[in-house]
């Protein structure tokens, strides 16, 4: 870099973890502090209103696929039939998303070869569509009638536009001091909504006695569901190799249950298995300070992630996407980052705030300030041990 107007964002030094020293920092490019407080404030007194929920990116289905669309939902069609019109919606419409070079990025942060993967490219702006559809797929092979889980908005959205175009009853549990924005989007695709005390946790449980009562499919995180939402997010290990036609050095992910980490590692550690990359990636997580299992546990060296106490939990419209006191796949993350040699680390809203402006300002992608938390652990791993020349790869998993 030639001058100060150059140099990249800065990382916040915190007081250092056990046996982790801290990462040094950078300079910031230039934003005032009022610019900060005013992106950080707006918060309400009673409940959360979530300010970077996702949007999509494109018109939520192409108008291509109606045909597709009526076949799917209609349950005068064979089953058969009804798979098969919805096997195509998935093809056509979930993943394959932008995969593209961030070179100003690299400008920025000081070294080669950073790719960016936006997963607000699907239907409705998050990863979340892979795991909906590819559940709405199993419920409507199973022959079930409805689907219910429990979202604090982007996996409701998501769950309520799979189950539409299948034809599924979709009943959505949020939590009643979330003030989702994303509920009228909820709603407008026939989805039910039930608003309940209490956190998010408790409305999973909710919708998983709904499910044993009703008989209708528990989509929820977890339990049955893991095996196969982490085939979903493994696709997103495919389509890089698709790109790279090896596997990069490095893959950053923002994590909350830890799912998609776990998923995209599952993915790579099939693609090495069969010969067809010469390596797994080492796999970094990132969310927000002091309030995720899965970094918490990887900084104390703990074999397992343990919960974390609920009343310790501060959630902003900044870090909501990231946090939970208990992540439900975490431990399947937590050894995806031990078996591959990777590591964790926190990221502060003001830096999530700040990096995300960053991209939209160089490399033209409006994501969730929450979806930069792993690119952030990328860069504090850089400026403590710096990397070498080679492939790095940043997962983006939701649109602004």
């Amino acid at each position: 870099m030639n001058d100060k107007e150059d140099k990249p964002p800065p990382l916040e030094e915190k007081k250092p973890q056990e046996d982790h020293p801290p990462p040094k920092t950078v300079n910031s490019p230039k934003n005032s502090e009022k610019e900060q407080n005013n992106a950080l404030g707006n918060q309400k007194e009673q409940g959360f209103f979530l300010l970077d929920e996702a949007t999509s990116q494109v018109a939520e289905i192409a108008t291509e696929i109606e045909t597709q669309k009526k076949i799917a939902a209609d349950k005068n069609f064979p089953l058969e039939e009804r798979l098969e019109a919805y096997e195509d919606i998935i093809d056509s419409e979930i993943g394959d998303t932008t995969f593209s070079r961030a070179r100003n990025i690299e400008r920025e942060v000081g070294f080669r070869q950073i790719y960016l993967k936006f997963e607000g490219g699907n239907p409705t702006g998050t990863q979340k569509d892979r795991i909906a559809f590819a559940q709405v797929l199993d419920a409507l092979r199973r022959g079930f009638d409805g689907i219910t889980m429990a979202t604090c908005g982007n996996y409701g959205v998501a769950m309520a536009l799979a189950a539409s175009l299948a034809g599924l009853r979709c009943i959505v549990y949020i939590p009643e001091n979330y003030h989702t924005r994303r509920a009228k989007e909820i709603l407008d695709t026939g989805a039910e909504i039930i608003r309940i005390p209490g956190d998010y946790e408790k409305a999973v449980i909710l919708s998983r006695q709904l499910a044993e009562s009703e008989e209708i499919y528990d989509a929820n995180p977890g339990g049955a569901n893991t095996a196969l939402q982490l085939n979903a997010y493994g696709e997103i290990a495919y389509e890089i190799y698709d790109e790279l036609r090896d596997a990069p050095a490095f893959v950053a992910v923002p994590v909350s249950n830890g799912t998609t980490l776990a998923g995209i590692y599952k993915g790579f550690l099939s693609l090495y298995r069969r010969g067809k990359t010469s390596r797994i990636p080492r796999m970094i997580a990132g969310s927000s300070f002091g309030k995720n299992p899965i970094i918490h546990a990887y900084l104390k060296n703990s074999p397992r992630c343990d919960d974390l106490q609920p009343e310790s939990i501060r959630e902003t419209t900044v870090n909501e996407p990231l946090i939970n006191w208990q992540s439900i796949d975490g431990d399947y993350a937590l050894e995806a980052l031990r078996l591959t040699k990777g590591w964790a680390a926190y990221a502060s809203d003001k830096n999530m705030l700040i990096f995300s402006r960053l991209i939209r300002e160089r490399e033209g992608l409006n994501v969730l300030p929450a979806s930069t938390a792993g690119l952030i652990a990328l860069i504090n791993g850089h400026q403590r041990d710096t990397f070498p020349s080679d492939r790095y790869v940043v997962i983006l998993t939701g649109r602004r």
